[in-house]
């Protein structure tokens, strides 16, 4: 193993003191500067990027705010959500008008026996999430489908905010 290097140091022409009422606030920016420069030298770089330890990144029951995707088209809302390993009678989506609000929770419990060992872990997890849609929609008509951990709800939307094609003339 090498020597730890030294950083270099850089000369910095002498302040002038400053006088009066300033006099104490401008030493003790001075001691300021030098405290952060000590603290954020280069020894400190690595430092600034962290990640999960292995055994966290593991973990089956991850569950982060679900990627959705909102299609509005011509006489519908289509709202799409990845929601993997979470079951379907544990999905549970609210409308309004103009909002929709999707939210699941998972469960897992992990046992192990080996002679005198014995390890029995719960796991639980929960998301919810809101987001405004593209237009007023019509809930008490809404479907809904879940297959391969996809959840897709198709709302109509309000007679009032159909697109309409207008020709141009």
């Amino acid at each position: 193993m090498g020597k730890k290097s030294e950083s270099k140091k850089k000369a910095v022409p002498a302040k002038k003191e400053s006088s009066g009422l300033f006099a104490d606030m401008d030493k003790r920016m001075r001691q300021l500067e030098s405290r952060f420069e000590q603290i954020f030298s280069d020894d400190w770089s690595g430092l600034s990027v962290w990640e999960w330890p292995e055994w966290a990144k593991k973990t089956s029951l991850e569950l982060k705010s679900p990627k959705v995707d909102i299609v509005d088209r011509d006489n519908d809302v289509l709202i799409r959500a990845d929601v993997p390993g979470v079951k379907k009678e544990d999905i549970d989506v609210t409308l309004t008008d103009n909002t929709v609000t999707i939210k699941g929770s998972t469960s897992e419990e992990k046992k192990e026996e080996k002679g005198d060992y014995y390890r029995s872990e719960t796991l639980k997890g929960s998301f919810t999430r809101t987001m405004s849609l593209p237009s007023d929609v019509d809930g008490s008509k809404a479907e809904s489908t879940y297959k391969d951990g996809v959840l897709e709800v198709v709302v109509p939307k309000h007679e009032k905010a159909k697109r309409i094609k207008i020709k141009v003339s």
